[in-house]
């Protein structure tokens, strides 16, 4: 018995030291909102759809997408959000240091002020549309963002990489593609991959905030300071309506009904509430009568 114990005690030592080793996580000083504490709820991690998981707070999407070659990391919500989102990747049971490229949909600081903590925490590049590039490195929205006076969040300077619309990023097996879709912010990006699960492949489609709301005194119609916004987030709608779009989640997981998903496939739904093809239709439908709304709106108080 005694070459089993030895053996016994010499793992454990082995397990003590790599977990000795791993880097704590650092994250930056938590943000104050009055929407804070409710959005960054602790939410189980859970399977999306093969290759696809879940690992953001309640009200703050977060997307990991794994691979051969490391992982993909779409948003990381608020600054405090970051150790949460560690902690939930840590459960599913991957290495958050196996991150190689951390996505942003928009810069806004509920979906990018853990950005900076958790690059220094991995090393991964971070990747953005080029507006989105230029809010990162500002540490802030743009000043032509219908939101411009949102807060601040912590500035990304270093290993930055733009993706341009319609570009497929390759990362061993992952290919995921960056969509432009702006109109809530300027530099607006919605994304989309292929999951599998043996033989079954469906797309899955992170949509971009759509909703047309601004800071008071923003007009998106008649304001010759941001000309051509209409025509533009209209496009971005047209976008979202073509994507390919077996599975949508989206930066607030309360837009595509997530919560209520979770709830009926843990009651053994005969089909999976996730798998929707006319998801992505549904919500440019619903974002276009929100702008036509928000239009309609600022033309009465003409």
């Amino acid at each position: 018995m005694i070459r089993p114990l030895c053996a016994l005690l010499a793992a454990s030592l082995s397990i003590a030291l790599v977990e000795a080793r791993q880097k704590p996580f650092e994250p930056d000083p938590p943000m104050t909102c009055d929407a804070c504490a409710e959005w960054n709820a602790p939410q189980k991690p859970f399977k999306v759809f093969g290759n696809t998981y879940y690992v953001g707070s309640a009200g703050l999407s977060s997307v990991l997408v794994t691979g051969d070659q490391g992982h993909v990391l779409i948003d990381v919500a608020l600054t405090q959000s970051a150790p949460l989102i560690d902690a939930n990747i840590r459960a599913l049971g991957f290495k958050t240091s196996d991150i190689k490229l951390i996505l942003t949909s928009h810069a806004h600081y509920d979906h990018v002020g853990g950005v900076r903590s958790m690059q220094r925490h991995t090393g991964a590049t971070v990747v953005s549309s080029a507006r989105g590039v230029e809010a990162l490195r500002l540490g802030k929205p743009t000043a032509d963002d219908p939101q411009a006076g949102t807060g601040a969040f912590p500035a990304v300077t270093t290993n930055l990489r733009v993706a341009a619309d319609g570009e497929t990023l390759r990362l061993g097996s992952i290919a995921i593609t960056a969509h432009y879709t702006p109109g809530h912010t300027p530099g607006a990006t919605s994304w989309t991959w292929q999951s599998c699960e043996g033989a079954r492949c469906l797309s899955v489609a992170y949509v971009d905030s759509l909703t047309a709301i601004s800071d008071d005194g923003y007009r998106f119609s008649g304001d010759a300071s941001h000309p051509g916004i209409v025509d533009a987030f209209r496009h971005s709608l047209d976008v979202v309506d073509n994507l390919p779009c077996d599975i949508a989640l989206t930066t607030h997981p309360s837009a595509s009904g997530m919560e209520k998903k979770v709830q009926a496939r843990e009651a053994g739904a005969a089909q999976d509430p996730f798998i929707d093809a006319g998801a992505c239709r549904a919500l440019a439908r619903s974002a276009r009568a929100g702008l036509d709304a928000r239009i309609a709106k600022e033309g009465a108080r003409r």
